[in-house]
């Protein structure tokens, strides 16, 4: 039997527990034994965070009354023996609802009032104000409170049409596509604007994150949905009926929001819900099973996607079966096999995702550790070599050794203004490389969209200058590129000179590529696309929907720039600590080899007692090489991506650093 997607994820957070906790550990043990320089601490400070931090995000989506929240109920909180998310007959989750965990915060749901989309904020600033939000305090040990508090996210309110349009629920010129207006002349909208729910639920604790989402219309009029969190979820729940298949509004949610040339359509999966509305006691079981497939199969064919992508599932019988321990209703709601399917495919790629960031890291830093001790090795054995040679010598011949040695150590001063050019001419690189890209000249990109997107009425050329935008965006990515490029040369040639000047062992870091940011702006790019068509020329009309739309893209575009230029800084970091820790070293060398000539003329130590330490040293040094062989190769080991999640869950043995 496979395991099942709550089951994964519990051995993916131990997993994850596991992996933090070494690193610590091994980060310790590197600065006890000096060998945590600047850019390898930077390393694993890197590493650790995002093994602690790292979120795995399950957006669900849906038109209205598909069992969205129910089936959240099925397969996240039936431990609690009732619904926790609202899930009633018509219209529930009435506004996009983030269910979280943070240690910091108490259990508590936070609602944004949807009042707020008058105002130009992104959803991303409105999290940055935690006091413009409604809280209401959860009790996690009281489903019967939580479940009445988290109904908070059905609230709904009349307004006129006037005000329904403001806040995009309403459009004149498409009818077809407005709720319903009620007897008074006013239209019901949501209450809030976006719920953050933060709970301590096993699951979410271990980074888990689940978004809850509402209707077509609740969708399309919120960009930083389309633009921002849902491409950013790992796995897409695209929920259906079993009974209706693919309706009109859904194939417009599937086209628009969730499918385009460059999606990954295999992190999709497509429930057919409430296959128990199929369940007839005039039909015999082999008729309703080829009723179920024959709507699986057009669906699959009318989303264009693999057949085995398509679930059949009941989450309301499914739901029912957990509390109820019914092992043979859960069998026949078909839940089990959405649940295997989130396992093997969410949580095995994220294992490798984050087991292959981890190998390439270790891999590095291992490679950097292992070049400081072979330092030390060589100064020892150069300082051995020296020694030996003074056996049976006159002090005149140990004074001029001393003499030769100061002189090394003054010509080797002199090299420093050198490398202070060098370092200068660095730094003055990276200054572009941050003034193209830093927050002040993504504000200056944006200005000509900004402005062209807050005049009133119709957007004439909205989409080239969109397009002239994105052009140049990718043209300071390219030119970021090629000044790392300039930066890179200058190192190899600059550490080649040393090297062959000074005997150092230094490598040029590898330059990194910007290839996937690039990437990461067409992605950007063509998610907002859907907002240019014929077919949101209406909404682009208002000035605060277009205002949002632009701060979802400058949010979004700022973030990429942020872990570009995150590695770009780490790099250089790697390069100028690297440079750091062999000038320490071989100064270090310099006082040790004239310390120990001082000793030998002023008779405090016998030369062959000097000898003798360096023997010590040297044994220290190949024992120290092969702890950090066995630290390394072990957490290379446990994430090799290519392992499973239980397997590499069960291969950390009792950890032992000396």
């Amino acid at each position: 039997m496979a395991t099942s997607f709550n089951e994964q994820f519990d051995q993916h957070g131990t997993w994850r527990r596991e992996l933090a906790l070494r690193l610590k550990l091994l980060a310790e043990w590197l600065k006890d034994h000096e060998l945590l320089d600047a850019a390898v601490e930077e390393r694993l400070r890197r590493l650790e965070a995002r093994v602690r931090v790292d979120k795995v995000m399950v957006a669900f989506v849906g038109e209205f009354s598909r069992g969205k929240s129910e089936l959240i109920n099925a397969i996240f909180f039936a431990g609690y023996g009732r619904r926790i998310m609202p899930a009633s007959a018509g219209r529930t989750t009435m506004c996009p609802t983030e269910m979280s965990y943070d240690a910091e915060v108490p259990p508590c749901l936070r609602l944004l009032p949807i009042e707020s989309r008058l105002q130009p904020q992104a959803l991303m600033e409105w999290r940055m104000a935690p006091e413009k939000w409604t809280r209401i305090d959860l009790n996690v040990h009281d489903p019967k409170q939580l479940s009445e508090a988290l109904e908070k996210v059905a609230e709904t309110r009349h307004v006129t049409q006037t005000e329904a349009n403001a806040l995009g629920f309403w459009q004149t010129e498409t009818p077809e596509d407005n709720p319903t207006v009620n007897a008074q002349g006013l239209v019901e909208i949501p209450r809030w604007r976006h719920a953050l729910i933060n709970i301590a639920h096993p699951l979410l604790k271990q980074g888990l994150v689940i978004l809850d989402t509402p209707g077509l219309n609740a969708i399309g009029a919120e960009p930083e949905l389309t633009v921002s969190l849902i491409p950013q979820a790992h796995a897409v729940v695209f929920i259906l009926g079993a009974d209706t298949g693919v309706t009109k509004s859904d194939l417009a949610i599937w086209r628009e929001h969730l499918v385009n040339e460059t999606s990954e359509k295999s992190s999709r999966l497509v429930v057919l819900n409430k296959i128990d509305t199929l369940w007839d006691a005039l039909s015999s079981p082999a008729q309703v099973q080829a009723q179920i497939e024959r709507q699986q199969a057009s669906t699959a064919e009318i989303l264009g996607v693999p057949l085995q992508q398509v679930i059949p599932i009941s989450a309301q019988k499914g739901l029912v079966a957990k509390v109820t321990n019914d092992a043979a209703l859960l069998k026949q709601s078909c839940l089990s096999l959405l649940e295997d399917a989130l396992s093997q495919g969410i949580m095995g790629q994220r294992q490798k995702m984050l087991g292959a960031a981890i190998f390439s890291g270790i891999a590095d830093l291992q490679a950097e550790t292992g070049r400081v001790i072979h330092i030390r090795r060589r100064d020892l054995t150069e300082q051995l070599l020296e020694l030996e040679g003074l056996q049976g010598k006159n002090s005149a011949v140990i004074k001029n050794m001393r003499s030769r040695i100061s002189l090394e150590q003054a010509e080797f001063d002199l090299g420093g203004a050198k490398i202070h050019a060098v370092r200068s001419v660095h730094l003055k690189l990276l200054r572009e490389v941050f003034s193209l890209m830093g927050p002040t000249a993504l504000k200056k990109e944006m200005t000509q969209l900004t402005r062209l997107l807050q005049q009133k009425g119709i957007k004439m050329g909205v989409r080239r200058a969109y397009g002239d935008t994105f052009e140049h965006l990718r043209k300071n990515l390219q030119q970021v590129q090629t000044i790392s490029a300039e930066i890179q040369v200058m190192l190899a040639a600059t550490f080649r000179q040393l090297n062959g000047e000074h005997g150092f062992s230094l490598l040029t870091p590898t330059e990194p590529s910007l290839v996937d940011y690039l990437h990461d702006l067409d992605l950007v790019e063509r998610s907002h696309l859907q907002y240019l068509s014929l077919g949101n020329t209406i909404r682009l009309a208002q000035p605060e929907f277009a205002d949002r739309l632009v701060r979802a893209l400058s949010t979004r575009v700022r973030t990429i720039h942020e872990a570009a230029l995150a590695d770009i800084e780490l790099w250089s970091k790697a390069a100028a600590a690297q440079l750091d820790v062999q000038l320490r070293e071989r100064r270090r060398n310099f006082s040790r080899r004239l310390e120990a000539i001082d000793r030998i003329q002023q008779a405090s130590g016998g030369l062959g007692e000097r000898i003798d330490e360096i023997e010590v040293q040297k044994s220290n040094l190949n024992q120290l090489n092969a702890k950090l062989s066995e630290l390394t190769d072990h957490l290379i080991t446990v994430t090799d991506p290519s392992q499973s999640v239980v397997a590499a869950a069960d291969s950390f043995p009792d950890i032992e650093l000396v």
